[in-house]
């Protein structure tokens, strides 16, 4: 068993993890840790804890301090900074005509480095950007694509269903969506409709498709024929979550009726199969 101390970055949801040092922490507490890109400064998300070595990655980074209020201040006044860098790299940006989008910038807590990250089409050459950068304010300057998903990440936003999006409030890392997930509940396909603001498939679709995908697999197929306590039928439509289906039922008169049978009440030829649907392409992120 290893102990841990789980620390957030910036607005993100990723939870990491670092060696307390023998430092007891409380949740919500400021720190300054070590990291790859060199001191940064972070939220404790989870106490001290002990997990098991297979659920770490060994060797564990240390925390160097709790956060004190020079730190504090510190953090507060790179990001007051970095909206003068984001004027900056604005104005250098329209007069080289590079055809960008710059969504934020970030100084490392040590202000080593001043990173900004961009959307754009396709890839784009800003070397010689980065040069001017550099000699304006004298920093390591690091330029980072990302993509549509990043940047509702990053910038937050309201999502269809009047609740700020998944990826800014709790979700650590994208979920893999396909138009599969979509089209087994049952939902139109029409991409406005199962759409996020960020332009790609709702993460949303990802939560409830175990459920469905086996409830599907039960299920038996739209047009197929079906044996109920009326008779025979062919069914028109299913409802997943009530494990029923809409059946046009031919009656004992030579009339048909339509009426709604739950599952256990129906005799089955064939069961739904995912093939046809596993045999789609994925429309992933």
């Amino acid at each position: 068993m290893a102990i841990i101390v789980g620390i957030k970055f910036r607005s993100g949801n990723k939870i990491y993890y670092f060696d307390p040092k023998d430092i007891l922490f409380n949740e919500g507490d400021g720190v300054i840790v070590e990291t790859a890109r060199g001191q940064e400064y972070g939220v404790v998300s989870i106490t001290n804890k002990e997990v098991e070595e297979k659920d770490i990655v060994s060797p564990l980074k240390p925390v160097i301090r709790k956060a004190t209020a020079d730190d504090l201040k510190k953090v507060e006044k790179n990001l007051q900074d970095k909206e003068h860098a984001l004027k900056v790299i604005r104005e250098k940006v329209a007069e080289m005509g590079i055809t960008m989008k710059l969504v934020d910038a970030e100084y490392t807590f040590d202000r080593s480095k001043l990173i900004f990250y961009f959307t754009a089409d396709g890839r784009v050459d800003f070397r010689e950007l980065v040069k001017i950068l550099a000699s304006i304010f004298k920093i390591r300057i690091e330029l980072r694509q990302i993509y549509e998903r990043d940047d509702t990440k990053m910038r937050g936003a309201l999502a269809s269903c009047g609740r700020p999006c998944c990826c800014t409030t709790h979700l650590p890392d994208f979920e893999k969506v396909s138009i599969k997930m979509a089209k087994i509940q049952g939902l139109s396909l029409n991409p406005q409709k199962i759409s996020g603001v960020c332009g790609r498939l709702m993460c949303c679709l990802k939560y409830e498709n175990a459920y469905y995908s086996e409830v599907y697999k039960e299920m038996p197929k739209v047009g197929s024929k079906v044996k109920t306590p009326d008779g025979e039928g062919t069914v028109e439509q299913n409802d997943l979550i009530k494990q029923t289906s809409r059946v046009r039922v031919l009656l004992s008169n030579g009339d048909y009726d339509m009426r709604t049978y739950k599952l256990e009440d129906m005799k089955i030829g064939a069961k739904q199969s995912t093939s046809e649907i596993d045999a789609m392409p994925d429309d992933e992120e």
